[in-house]
């Protein structure tokens, strides 16, 4: 396989990986463009390479920026922003939990915590089922944010040590 025929399946199928991870797919594409390039790439390179308007490359990359995923640097003699996203793929994987652990489990956790504790007749069994049901799903998801904390703090030897123990 040819180089530009790889780069193109990576950037393809990274952009389908990120709608598996909660990015949409365009952004997961810049991101995986700017994660193999060699130097910066400004806003039309970003453009050019991946046949996407301004507005959807400035959307994706102000996204990115906003995950910590990417950040901007200054080219010498050039006025235009230029973009770099973060080459280490074990802190990737860690602010990409961290954004999905604010985005997702903490305002779920937040409504759990307010619905296990409605108020109702206990004897009635719709209420008595409505707050066990709560009950378990605030402690489930507990169990995920405490899990995602792990992940957060974890290098990555003690992370994949720990999870090759678990598969043994």
């Amino acid at each position: 396989m040819q180089y530009e025929e790889g780069k193109r399946q990576f950037i393809q199928t990274w952009g389908k990986l990120g709608g598996e991870w909660g990015i949409n797919r365009t952004m997961a594409q810049v991101h995986a463009l700017l994660l193999i390039s060699p130097r910066p790439l400004s806003t039309e390179q970003v453009m050019e390479e991946l046949s996407i308007s301004r507005g959807n490359a400035n959307m994706n990359l102000r996204d990115l920026l906003d995950w910590n995923l990417v950040h901007k640097e200054l080219v010498p003699g050039d006025r235009k922003e230029y973009f770099v996203a973060e080459k280490d793929i074990w802190e990737v994987a860690k602010r990409i939990a961290r954004e999905r652990k604010r985005r997702e489990i903490e305002p779920v956790k937040q409504v759990l915590e307010r619905l296990q504790a409605v108020e109702g007749d206990p004897n009635r069994p719709e209420v008595r089922e409505f707050t066990e049901r709560m009950a378990q799903l605030n402690g489930f998801v507990g169990k995920m944010d405490s899990s995602f904390d792990t992940l957060l703090r974890a290098d990555e030897s003690w992370f994949f040590g720990t999870l090759l123990k678990l598969m043994k």
